[in-house]
């Protein structure tokens, strides 16, 4: 499994609009996405119900995670697309 950590700068953290954004790009990947707040259960990334309950605001930190044959890819780009969102969406 690959892991990141990414702290969410967006204003709004991941509310409806970039948790929609999150999911469709955690769709186009092959591997299993999770998203964790620290200390908690992960859920599936490619959920937007998931992901909206965890109630990411901003300055929280999120750990991506993949397993599969594209995980790494799919870590990189969902950490790119999260470190992004530094305006609000």
């Amino acid at each position: 499994m690959v892991k990141k950590m990414v702290t969410i700068k967006n204003k709004s953290g991941l509310h409806a609009r970039p948790a929609a954004v999150f999911m469709e790009k955690a769709q186009e990947f092959a591997s299993q996405i999770y998203l964790a707040r620290p200390g908690e259960e992960p859920v599936n990334g490619k959920s937007i119900l998931g992901i909206l309950t965890l109630g990411v605001e901003k300055g929280s930190t999120i750990e991506i995670a993949a397993e599969g044959p594209d995980a790494e890819e799919a870590v990189a780009a969902l950490a790119d697309l999260v470190e992004s969102f530094e305006a609000d969406l």
